[in-house]
């Protein structure tokens, strides 16, 4: 399963809006008939601007300029029944008509305009997603593969949470994290450490030499990404690294302050707190970190959840925080793409909005090393900083 935001297809949006067009064209038809056979000091012909406004709101500015004037036409045709054209009254009537009409086809074309806009910001937005997250495949050797990803600035499709999947030739190494900040502001330093992470993670052989060279990367590059101008408070990327081999079950852990994940075993949930926290990406006035990997056990028909703080931290009308880690304990098992829409769809209902930060939510499932040559297929879209202590918490199985 895929991505955050599913592109809404207007086309049939488009067709129907023609069709409804019928309203407007039998208003005119029926205040035109009324009018003409009503008495003559009834006037029905004002009331023929609704077919115009009426049609800016179904369709784009010629049908309803075409609509428009037939409005006029109608009105010209009730003043020769009634009176003729050269009476004050109705050459008043027609001119205001017409000037009305013009305006709300000019309405209608500004509209038009700024949609079209907006749907080539949402097109860049699409590809900007695709080219920095680069959505990972659903089977990635042994494990298949969930995500969902909720801009805070939701026409950008994109911000500051990120995620990242690399395969080596002894399993695959992740990260997912989360940059200080939101939105179009963060987008540089995520582009930055997902290009260090995907460089890093074929070059280094440990995964704490592969925390420490993103440090590196991150300390020597954030000055030149970093929205320093808009955002002058620090500046830092939390991180949690994964190295999940094809065979074997022991996963290696590096947290650089990111929320703990959440590893599902046998209907029960365990959080995964880092023995051996250690700072987020960018504290580079702080000493040199000593990066420590944490091991675990993920065994075939285990599920991983990993997830930014956008999803945590998101409040209730009434300001309770959302319970992932219970919401997660009873959510169904089957699969990584039913939890992750479960998750996406109760997370909409305790917010009853979009979450007002960036959220990221991210689920693994190990299935087995027999899959491993099973041929890859893309995901599809779905409907876009706590410090971990230093045990898990237990319900029941933390990490070995």
């Amino acid at each position: 399963m895929g991505a955050g935001r599913v592109p809404v297809d207007r086309l049939p949006e488009q067709q129907l809006g023609r069709r409804l067009v019928a309203i407007p064209l039998a208003l005119i038809v029926v205040i035109t008939l009324v009018d003409i056979h009503s008495p003559p000091d009834v006037h029905l012909g004002p009331l023929l601007v609704i077919a115009p406004a009426l049609t800016a709101s179904l369709a784009g500015p010629r049908l309803t300029a075409l609509v428009g004037a037939l409005a006029v036409a109608a009105q010209v045709l009730i003043a020769v029944f009634h009176g003729g054209l050269t009476t004050p009254n109705h050459l008043s009537q027609i001119a205001a008509l017409t000037v009305l009409s013009a305006l709300v086809v000019f309405v209608c074309h500004v509209r038009e305009r700024r949609s079209r806009e907006l749907k080539r910001a949402r097109s860049v937005a699409e590809t900007a997603q695709l080219v920095l997250l680069r959505p990972p495949r659903r089977r990635i050797g042994p494990l298949r593969v969930a995500w969902l990803y909720l801009a805070a600035e939701d026409e950008t499709r994109i911000g500051g949470d990120l995620f990242a999947l690399a395969r080596s030739d002894r399993g695959t190494r992740l990260i997912i994290g989360d940059v200080r900040g939101k939105g179009l502001a963060a987008i540089g330093e995520a582009s930055m450490v997902l290009g260090a992470f995907r460089e890093g993670a074929h070059r280094y052989d440990t995964l704490p030499d592969l925390a420490a060279g993103l440090e590196v990367s991150v300390c020597r590059g954030l000055e030149d990404v970093a929205d320093t101008e808009h955002d002058v408070g620090e500046h830092f990327i939390t991180a949690l690294l994964l190295d999940v081999p094809d065979h074997g079950t022991q996963v290696e852990m590096v947290n650089l302050g990111h929320p703990p994940p959440l590893l599902l075993h046998d209907g029960q949930v365990t959080v995964l707190h880092a023995r051996r926290p250690v700072p987020p990406l960018g504290m580079c006035e702080l000493p040199a970190p000593s990066h420590r990997a944490d091991p675990f056990t993920f065994e075939d028909g285990d599920m991983l959840l990993l997830y930014t703080d956008g999803v945590i931290e998101a409040r209730s009308p009434k300001g309770a925080f959302y319970p992932l880690a219970e919401r997660a304990a009873s959510a169904p098992r089957s699969g990584p793409e039913a939890l992750i829409r479960h998750l996406h769809h109760d997370l909409l209902d305790h917010v009853g909005h979009d979450p007002g930060d960036d959220a990221a939510l991210l689920a693994l499932e190990r299935y087995g090393a027999h899959h491993l040559h099973r041929p890859h297929t893309p995901a599809r879209p779905l409907e876009g900083r706590r410090r971990p202590g230093s045990d898990a918490e237990p319900v029941p199985r933390g990490p070995s």
